[in-house]
């Protein structure tokens, strides 16, 4: 392939999930690349782990706020979501739900996420079959989410669960995000009526009670319905394919769930759930020896970064005992690193250490259908089977 025909916001290119060797030849031949697009502006691809590491970490050079996740849309100012804010607004809003996401306070809620995972895995070990996506990751993701968000409702969970997949889908037909998108709101607004009459000891009763406007009260609920489980679903799905194609790495983990210790890491930095993010350069610098001017968008390849071969070991290798293991799965660093990174390695431990002792033969049923998003390394479906009963 010319340089030239690389077209990085055409889905097709992640047909198979992504292009991993795309990555490592730009990482060699062009680290930071100027993508040009013939009717849309052009934008600078970063995949080098240090150029990542600096610009995430340099956000008053490079501003998350103008902007965010988007490669063309440039929302206005009263539909911004915290990833799309700049200090100090953005460490306002955060401030509001951070302390629900903490390390400590995670560790706390370990026995419950247990309960959780058993609930999902009790649901499907029976049949001796089923998508791992939809019945395992999926509900299992959804549920440790609702329980902390406070809407533990089975309906207003599939809910969740259906309409932050339209907006996780690209190949849903025009219209229906917004669509989505609105209902997302209409529910946030039938949970802080709830929470408001019956205050509990959750996110809404914090949120509903709070100095929020309701546009910022949409918007923040938003970003907890979609990155609060979709990346954890996402990790948890590409985290079991890896396990699946590489099946002596699952027999170290059946043999020996101790190894999640350094596994989980591993795991977080072979999938990377969101492959990018964006940033707008504030004034003119340089990247890697490249002009970048002010106003020029900047993309952030954190999928690639995870492959660095400056940073790490034989990085096309799946090894659950890798370390040291520095990933930028959750962020490079600075103020926007997720905030649920913590609920995902939690996540990702606790299930693993279930279906290591309750399904120890799993393994997959057929291929895996990928998502095909140009932002999340997702799977869209995936057959497992294992012996009935565990």
């Amino acid at each position: 392939m010319r340089w030239e025909e690389l077209d990085l916001t055409d889905p097709g290119t992640f047909l198979l999930g992504a292009p991993h060797e795309l990555f490592a030849r730009l990482r060699r031949e062009d680290p930071v690349f100027l993508h040009r697009r013939p009717d849309r502006p052009h934008f600078w691809v970063v995949t080098g782990y240090a150029d990542v590491v600096r610009i995430s970490r340099d956000w008053s050079s490079f501003s998350a706020g103008r902007n965010g996740a988007f490669l063309d849309e440039q929302p206005d100012d009263g539909a911004r979501t915290m990833a799309s804010l700049d200090p100090p607004e953005h460490g306002e809003l955060r401030a509001l739900i951070d302390g629900a996401f903490t390390a400590e306070a995670v560790a706390r809620r370990a026995g419950r996420v247990r309960a959780l995972c058993g609930q999902v895995l009790d649901r499907v070990s029976g049949r001796g079959e089923c998508d791992f996506v939809r019945d395992v990751a999926a509900e299992f993701a959804i549920a440790v989410l609702a329980d902390l968000a406070g809407f533990p409702d089975e309906e207003d969970r599939h809910r969740v669960l259906r309409l932050t997949g339209v907006l996780d889908d690209p190949e849903e037909p025009p219209g229906s995000a917004a669509r989505a998108t609105m209902g997302i709101f209409e529910l946030a607004h039938e949970l802080a009526d709830w929470r408001r009459r019956a205050p509990a000891d959750d996110l809404i009763s914090v949120l509903a009670g709070g100095p929020l406007s309701r546009r910022a009260y949409e918007l923040l609920f938003l970003l907890l319905a979609t990155a609060g489980q979709l990346s954890t679903r996402h990790l948890l799905s590409g985290a079991m394919l890896a396990l699946a194609v590489h099946p002596e790495q699952w027999r170290l983990l059946v043999a020996d769930p101790g190894v999640l210790g350094t596994g989980v890491e591993e795991m977080m930095r072979w999938v990377t759930p969101a492959m990018r993010f964006q940033r707008t350069a504030t004034r003119d610098t340089t990247i890697g020896g490249r002009r970048v001017t002010a106003g020029e968008r900047v993309v952030l390849y954190l999928i690639s970064a995870n492959r660095d071969e400056s940073v790490f070991d034989r990085p096309e290798r799946f090894d659950l005992t890798r370390t040291p293991n520095p990933h930028v799965a959750f962020g490079g660093g600075g103020p926007h690193v997720c905030l649920g990174e913590h609920l995902a390695r939690l996540s990702a431990r606790v299930l693993f250490e279930e279906l290591a002792r309750r399904m120890p033969d799993l393994e997959l049923a057929g291929a895996p259908e990928y998502l095909c998003s140009t932002f999340a390394n997702g799977i869209r479906s995936m057959p497992v089977r294992f012996t009935p009963g565990g």
